[in-house]
Order: C-alpha cells, then sequence, then structure tokens
C-alpha cells in the first residue's frame, strides 16, 4: 500500500527582486505589479495558489514593496466611489485580489538569492511541506500544474520541481535536471541538478521552471548551503544534497510540464504573454485579434 504523506496548505512567493531589467518602469513600481493585461503580475500567482487549495500565501518583499501589499489590502475609499457610481463589475474586481487569501509578508533583508529568500520562510512554515511559486512564470489555469505536483508530493513525499523541455542551447538560461524515467509519464525521479550549466555539460534539456513543492528538511540545507553561481545561495544546489541523499528529506521527483506557459522574465517575453493572453480573452480577444492580423499584415 502506498503511503500518504500530509498534503500542504501553503504556498510562498518569493518577491523581492529589484526588476532590473524592466528599469525605468521599476524604478518605483515593484515588477511583480507590472500589468499583464488588466490584473498585476503577481495576482495571476496567488490565483494560481488558492486554485491549488493553497490559501495561506507568505510573500517575501523587500525595499519598495509595499504597492504589493497594498494590491492585496482593502480600499474602502475606491470601493465607496465605485459602489456609489453603481458600477458593481469594477467594484467586484477591485474586491477580489483583497478576499483571494489569507496573506502574510516578511522582508528579504539581503538579496542573497533564491534560496536565501525560501529560508525567509521557514518561521512561516514551520515542519511542513510547502509550494513556492516564481512571479516570472505564469501558468495557464487551464493547466494546473500545481495541483498535479502536489499530488506526487502527497503520494511519494520529499519535493517536487516542474520541469520544462527546452531546446538544448537555451539550457544555460534554467537550472537543469538529471533524471530517471517512473512509471508515471510525466513524472521523473531526480539524481542531479546543476545551475545554468553550459550546453555541452548540460545532463539534461530538462529545464526548471518557476514552481516548487518542497519538503520542510530544505531549510536546514539551505542554512548550511554556501553561494553558488552568481555569490547567490542557490535552491537549486539545495535540492541537489536532497536528491543525492534521500535520507535528508526524501526523494525529490520532477513533473514534466507541456502546458501553456507565459514567461514575463524579459521585456521581449512579458509583451508576448500579454499578446498571448489578450487574444484568448473572451471580451477583448476578437477585436485584438482582428486588430493584430491588419497590423501584421499591412504595417510589418
Amino acid at each position: 500500500m502506498t503511503e500518504s504523506y500530509p498534503r500542504i496548505s501553503k504556498a510562498v512567493i518569493p518577491a523581492a527582486g529589484l526588476g532590473t531589467r524592466f528599469l525605468p518602469a521599476t524604478k518605483a513600481t515593484p515588477k511583480e505589479m507590472l500589468p499583464v493585461v488588466d490584473k498585476p503580475a503577481i495576482q495571476y500567482v496567488v490565483e494560481e495558489a488558492v486554485a491549488a487549495g493553497l490559501d495561506d500565501v507568505l510573500m517575501i518583499t523587500g525595499r519598495n514593496k509595499r504597492p504589493l501589499e497594498d494590491h492585496f489590502d482593502r480600499n474602502y475609499e475606491l470601493e465607496s466611489a465605485l459602489e456609489k457610481k453603481g458600477d458593481a463589475g469594477r467594484l467586484a474586481k477591485v474586491q477580489e485580489s483583497s478576499d483571494l487569501a489569507t496573506m502574510h509578508y516578511v522582508r528579504q533583508g539581503d538579496p542573497k538569492g533564491l534560496g536565501h529568500a525560501i529560508l525567509c520562510a521557514a518561521p512561516h512554515v514551520g515542519h511542513e511541506p510547502f509550494a513556492v511559486l516564481l512571479g516570472d512564470d505564469l501558468i495557464d489555469p487551464r493547466d494546473p500544474l500545481l495541483q498535479r505536483m502536489i499530488e506526487v508530493q502527497t503520494e511519494h513525499g520529499g519535493s517536487v520541481i516542474a520541469l520544462m523541455e527546452v531546446d538544448p542551447e537555451q539550457i544555460h538560461l534554467y537550472g537543469c535536471a538529471a533524471v530517471e524515467t517512473t512509471v508515471e509519464s510525466d513524472v521523473v525521479k531526480l539524481s542531479d541538478l546543476v545551475e545554468k550549466p553550459d550546453p555541452a555539460d548540460a545532463p539534461s534539456n530538462y529545464a526548471i521552471i518557476g514552481r516548487y513543492v518542497l519538503a520542510p528538511e530544505v531549510f536546514d540545507v539551505l542554512r548550511k548551503t554556501e553561494p553558488g553561481r552568481g555569490g547567490e545561495i542557490q535552491i537549486t544546489d539545495a535540492l541537489q544534497q536532497l536528491a543525492s541523499d534521500e535520507k535528508i528529506g526524501g526523494p525529490v521527483h520532477g513533473v514534466i510540464f507541456k502546458g501553456r506557459r507565459y514567461d514575463t522574465g524579459d521585456r521581449g517575453d512579458y509583451l508576448r504573454a500579454i499578446v498571448r493572453l489578450a487574444c484568448e480573452r473572451e471580451d477583448l480577444g476578437p477585436d485584438f485579434r482582428t486588430w493584430l492580423r491588419s497590423y501584421v499584415t499591412e504595417e510589418m
């Protein structure tokens, strides 16, 4: 009989980055608050966590990130103004973000890398598995990746990371995993992880994307992890230790994702994400697609 592990209830969203690739827009505005159509990117991420049953959300923030807290808080003046106008539609949209989840916040004092940001969550998470969602990767709600990862972690324990096949020439942009197949076609077992390897040294073309379900033992490993690539504490290095010694915190599995992913990590991909999502919106899509076809045909 397969052992069942405790189901997780908490999500951690690191959001302390400076967003330097989007300057000057991010000089005074957190990159997570940049709009993707008509919602800030960070709201898509929180919605994904909630859809997976995780309504206890801890956001790791830093300086100049107060707008994140304000966005998920109530705005009584704005709500009152919309209510007086009888604008029920916009009122519902404003209230939606403040009613999504129970939000918590902690500051990452020094930008020492993703591993350090995750370590800041230790007092809140305690000794239970938890999810980590990075804001640069938006996962289409029609492709429930996080739910699948939670299922795998509940069945096998340990940690689970999201993987995606990429062009071998692009693997240097990602963390990379060496994998072993399992009886499940979308699940692999990890034997090694490397942060942003040269293509010639990469153990596979399976790239780590921004979703993790982590065993709490990762905190003990992170406390002892020395700065790695880029002089930062890398979560990849900590997971490599867990994968090489299951006695520490159980196995490390990967879920191979083949669904729709919107990368907002750089300017070009950010614009492509907006176009793709706008084209698929029922309220915007028909007119926008017509204009886009005309623009590409006539102007390009």
